[in-house]
């Protein structure tokens, strides 16, 4: 992100600059922070006597007026909300958090960018200073915007993007030094992946035989908040001894992370959708868990099944390599959570051959999914044209094959009763 700054004497010049824009249908006003009406509702009246009215405050200050742009490159898709967020932190970071200002989103150039307006006077008169502004507290606020979003740095946005970086490696216990290997894992992950909770994190962190741990809800280190990194062996099992998330570079504790897990709701939304599809894809023919993997993981999904001492399915995680997300079954819709597959994947080999003799050998015509899951994914393509008729056909079949196999278990139980 490339933050840009300009001081000048005139409110209503920086006001009317983004006006324009915003009447030629090439920017948008997205947030107001300190006014008291919404954004849709402020008049140009509004918008300008909000803030000359603290410059008339102090009239020897000649110098209030601050105009920021800020410039993401042009890979950066950000919604809206992420953008006002953005906005927020980065006017907090440069000590204007408290003062009001309006941001504007602009789409008259080839990349994503804000214009924000704001004073530099307080309501009780005093000025904050412009000394350094640009220099110190704008290069803070912006290198930590960049690390909590995850944006391209301002350092790199002329630089080819596609450089190729060294894949992380699975951390082996005692052949390399613990604490490195473990940092350097745990930081790339925090940092590029999309999670919103510590199951979430460690469905990727125990890919590379490391999980984070609060401990027991009963421990000490559990009511303090604590966390704490723990190397794995090849079964899962902890070992070693565990390092401290203070105590690991950038600092991954659990209130860093919980700040992430707010910015990651956000950020991963745009890419619910995609993830359903491709779950929606390998659920169209009857599947076993292990094919169901080995269908996703072609697609860059990693699917990880998590299941009691009994074996029985109480959870599943869709890691999205390719996006960098990862979501619950449930977060995807009641239609992929683990109480519902369960069922689709529980005696999968025997429910298989009886539809097959039931209908034939188009299996494919006979699913008896949930609740008629084609409903809830948007498809493009042939693709979607081949699961529409796949589904109507489904449709007419669902209600008669239910009542199959519920005749077949009546007459099982009768046969056991006997």
């Amino acid at each position: 992100m490339v933050a840009k700054i300009k001081t000048g004497r005139s409110i209503s010049g920086a006001i009317n600059y983004n006006e324009h824009k915003v009447r030629l249908g090439k920017a948008e006003l997205i947030a107001a922070q300190g006014y008291l009406k919404d954004p849709a509702n402020l008049s140009f009246t509004d918008k300008l006597e909000r803030l000359t009215d603290l410059t008339i405050r102090n009239e020897r200050t000649l110098v209030n007026a601050l105009h920021v742009s800020l410039n993401f490159a042009v890979s950066e898709n950000l919604d809206k909300y992420v953008l006002q967020q953005i906005a927020d932190e980065y006017m907090d970071g440069l000590g204007f958090g408290k003062q009001p200002y309006l941001v504007y989103q602009h789409y008259d150039a080839g990349h994503p960018h804000l214009h924000i307006v704001t004073t530099n006077i307080k309501p009780d008169g005093k000025r904050i200073s412009f000394h350094l502004l640009a220099n110190r507290a704008s290069e803070s606020a912006r290198k930590q915007v960049e690390l909590n979003y995850n944006l391209i740095k301002a350092e790199d946005q002329g630089k080819k993007q596609n450089v190729i970086r060294k894949p992380l490696e699975q951390v082996d216990y005692g052949k390399s030094e613990l604490k490195r290997s473990i940092t350097n894992v745990v930081n790339e992950i925090v940092k590029a992946y999309k999670f919103t909770s510590i199951p979430e994190l460690n469905a990727i962190l125990n890919q590379y035989n490391i999980t984070a741990d609060r401990g027991s809800k009963d421990s000490r280190m559990y009511e303090k908040n604590g966390l704490v990194y723990w190397v794995l062996d090849g079964k899962g099992n902890k070992i070693g001894v565990p390092i401290k998330a203070s105590s690991i570079y950038g600092k991954p504790t659990l209130k860093v992370l919980e700040d992430r897990f707010r910015i990651n709701e956000v950020l991963r939304k745009p890419l619910k959708e995609s993830v359903k599809l491709k779950v929606h894809k390998a659920l169209v023919t009857k599947i076993s868990k292990t094919d169901f993997q080995k269908r996703l993981k072609e697609d860059g999904i990693q699917v990880i099944f998590r299941q009691n001492d009994d074996g029985r399915l109480y959870g599943i995680t869709f890691v999205d390599h390719g996006s960098k997300s990862v979501f619950n079954g449930s977060d995807l819709g009641k239609k992929y959570s683990a109480a519902t597959l369960i069922n689709w994947f529980k005696n999968e080999e025997i429910n298989h051959t009886r539809f097959a003799a039931k209908v034939g050998n188009n299996v494919n015509q006979a699913l008896k999914f949930p609740d008629n899951i084609s409903g809830t994914v948007t498809a493009t393509g042939d693709g979607d044209s081949l699961l529409n008729i796949l589904f109507k056909e489904e449709q007419q079949d669902m209600a008669a094959i239910g009542r199959l196999q519920q005749n077949k278990r009546k007459k099982k139980r009768k046969g056991h009763s006997l």
